[in-house]
């Protein structure tokens, strides 16, 4: 069971925030918006790999394509690995690179790709303490989350501490979070983060299908995030829950749909979500054993 967040505990959790560094290059939205842009140049699912592959190697990370076959279906993950202690628990970051047969999935998901890779260049710059990292972008999630999957299916595969998603971060006011629980240490540095930096904050058990779910499904450990309108939220589940919201969120008109290139995306506030996402993390990381 989650432990409830006393007040000591909450002094802690303060006392673990209060010194980081979180993402203090500003260029980090430029560069969002560049990558994004790089790979949504791409609609075939190889050169959108290559895309990824060259941010990776201007990273200086090492990474491989791990091919799997799932529900008769044939895709390449690319994983990548950004160290940490050799015997520490492993945190997982990871988003879909694969998009829908119109559009350019800028939204869905270039942007979460992106994110991942900025995360990913912070993580890279001052390194978790307590957890080794690997990054993992899906292929062919959007036939059923079949890469992600395929991973947890692979027999002697690592259950990681932690798998964290990424899945449509293109605009808004809002970083929208997907929790199982609302009560853990990551939601409440997550909140305690957005507060400090002025951003709008939503946990919750409700969510749009992605990735995570082949972690929870397999009974391990997983969020996701997303950024977007606090004003999208509500329709967004409603759409999901079979209803027909009276006014159709911009996402539900951007995303599988000509419209979702990079010309809809809005990067200002990209730079505050992953300030936020980075320092409750690492607030996570601190605080060792504790439950996320």
């Amino acid at each position: 069971m989650p432990h409830p967040l006393s007040s000591r505990r909450w002094l802690c959790l303060f006392a673990l925030l209060a010194p980081l560094p979180a993402f203090a290059d500003a260029d980090v939205s430029s560069r969002w918006e560049s990558q994004v842009q790089r790979i949504s140049a791409h609609t075939q699912t190889p050169a959108r790999a290559a895309a990824i592959g060259e941010r990776l190697d201007t990273l200086g990370l090492s990474w491989k394509q791990e091919g799997f076959e799932q529900d008769g279906k044939t895709g390449t993950n690319l994983v990548a690995d950004l160290g940490g202690p050799a015997d520490a628990p492993l945190l997982l970051i990871g988003a879909h690179y694969d998009q829908v047969d119109v559009g350019h999935g800028a939204t869905d998901n270039a942007s979460g790709v992106a994110a991942v890779l900025e995360l990913a260049t912070a993580l890279k710059a001052n390194p978790l303490q307590h957890h080794r990292v690997q990054l993992v972008f899906w292929d062919l999630e959007e036939h059923g989350l079949l890469g992600s999957r395929a991973w947890v299916a692979t027999p002697e595969r690592e259950q990681p501490a932690l798998y964290v998603n990424f899945d449509v971060f293109g605009w808004g006011d809002t970083l929208w979070m997907m929790s199982p629980e609302a009560d853990t240490l990551l939601v409440a540095a997550l909140r305690a983060a957005s507060k400090y930096q002025k951003l709008d904050f939503e946990p919750g058990d409700k969510y749009p299908p992605t990735d995570h779910l082949a972690f929870l499904k397999a009974g391990w450990s997983a969020v996701s995030f997303s950024l977007v309108g606090r004003d999208e939220i509500g329709p967004i589940l409603e759409i999901f829950g079979g209803g027909k919201p009276a006014e159709v969120p911009k996402v539900m008109q951007v995303i599988h749909s000509p419209r979702d290139t990079a010309a809809e995306l809005d990067g200002r506030q990209v730079d505050d979500a992953l300030r936020v996402v980075e320092a409750g993390l690492r607030a996570w990381d601190q605080a060792g054993t504790a439950r996320h």
